[in-house]
């Protein structure tokens, strides 16, 4: 009706037709212009709603985070992203979540500046849809290029033509340099000046900077765990020999046919799988006055990330081999250094294995990452005169300790896992009779 009104208008026709006499045309033409115009801010109207703004708020992260910190834009008001392109990242005390664009469209506003604190479902940015088409800035460029390139060509027919009366003058130019070199001459005391400055060396000025919501939550969890947990420590050494022989014998078929690296990790991962069946407090937790036992050992490994430490969760570790859980260390592990472990990644957990022998560490006493019961930490290997066979040879030795919750384990549980996996290490070929 409204297309067919507007173009009765535009051709004199329609309404107008009929009536023609005692000024008539004039008056229905008014009165069809008025209808028209009416309907045509009707249609106006109803296509500005189809392109209305959308507020995004902040995504659900987890059940059990409500709330994180703005730490970044990367995107401003006025800038075009795509579809499920990142805006904003908000840091928790676990992860760190992108905000994406629901669609492709322009950013209108920001409701939230950096470092602000956000709870899920605020408003976050004003968005509006709609497909941003880059063929309109390019062409002013090219304009600009076909301007620019005679300016060059001039420039560069003018230097010749100022170029050609210097070179008569050939003789009068080599007078001038010696002066312009005597200059800097003068000028080298100058590197005096920050000799000046070397007290700075010693400034005694402190600064302070807020800590993030990760390192927040990891100091909590850790004053958590000394306090809850009757936390001791045993220890033990572990002849690495036979485990060396092994990796040196077949880390390069290993690497060439599963395209990983076989390190120790995989060993003591299966070593501990195995001492835990036999053990089972050790992959058990305290829940209230209850305990809780598992069937299966999810391995929490512990990481370090410019961030802080997490420990991103092996599942089922006790149903691999050691090539897979090579594979799931190395794709964990690179998952915690790129910033893109989910919550998912490291959520439960029954055992959890720390190497800090990667950083050099001699002996340590790590801290129990509850609810979990024990821990163990791996450290540095050293050459070390033992005695075999009543010989005194020289070994590759590693310090191992295991730090268990006395409420959950006795001692004679804990040394009695800690002894099995050494037995295990030190014959590895007892791991495939267990």
């Amino acid at each position: 009706m409204l297309s067919k009104q507007i173009t009765a208008v535009a051709r004199g026709k329609g309404v107008l037709g009929a009536r023609t006499i005692h000024g008539g045309t004039a008056l229905t033409m008014s009165r069809g212009w008025k209808t028209a115009s009416a309907n045509i801010k009707r249609a106006q109207f109803h296509s500005t709603n189809l392109l209305q703004a959308e507020t995004v708020k902040v995504p659900q992260m987890a059940e059990s985070i409500t709330e994180g910190t703005l730490k970044s834009w990367s995107k401003q008001v006025g800038d075009s992203v795509a579809a499920d392109e990142e805006v904003a990242t908000i840091e928790t005390d676990k992860i760190d979540v992108s905000v994406n664009a629901p669609s492709a469209g322009t950013i209108k506003e920001l409701l939230a500046n950096e470092e602000d604190t956000v709870a899920v479902g605020q408003d976050l940015f004003v968005f509006e849809p709609g497909e941003v088409s880059d063929s309109s800035p390019t062409p002013p460029p090219k304009e600009d290029s076909k301007e620019d390139k005679p300016k060059e060509e001039k420039s560069t027919e003018e230097k010749p033509k100022e170029d050609e009366p210097k070179k008569p003058e050939p003789s009068e130019k080599p007078a001038p340099p010696p002066p312009e070199s005597k200059p800097p001459k003068k000028e080298a005391p100058k590197p005096a000046e920050p000799k000046s400055a070397a007290p700075v060396a010693g400034s005694r000025n402190e600064t302070r900077v807020k800590m993030n919501r990760m390192r927040l939550r990891i100091a909590e969890r850790l004053k958590e765990s000394q306090n809850a947990a009757a936390s001791l420590t045993t220890f033990n050494e572990i002849d690495m020999s036979s485990l060396m022989d092994m990796r040196k014998r077949y880390k390069d078929a290993v690497l060439k046919e599963h395209d990983v690296k076989l390190g120790f990790m995989s060993a003591f991962a299966k070593a501990c799988s195995l001492a835990l069946k036999e053990i089972p407090a050790a992959n058990a937790y305290i829940d209230g006055d209850e305990i809780v036992y598992h069937d299966f050992v999810d391995l929490s490994v512990a990481v370090a990330t410019p961030k802080g430490l997490v420990t991103p969760v092996v599942r089922n570790a006790e149903g691999m081999n050691f090539v897979e859980i090579e594979k799931e260390i190395a794709a964990l592990g690179k998952k915690a250094r790129d910033g893109k472990l989910t919550l998912e990644d490291m959520a439960g957990g029954t055992f959890t294995i720390s190497n800090g022998g990667v950083f050099g560490s001699l002996y340590g006493t790590p801290i129990i990452n509850l609810p979990q019961t024990a821990v163990l930490g791996m450290h540095a290997i050293k050459e070390k005169p033992v005695v075999v066979d009543g010989q005194i040879i020289i070994r590759p030795i590693m310090i191992v300790a295991l730090t268990y919750d006395h409420r959950m384990l006795d001692g004679r549980e804990a040394v009695t896992f800690l002894v099995r996996v050494k037995e295990y290490l030190e014959d590895p070929r007892k791991m495939l009779l267990a």
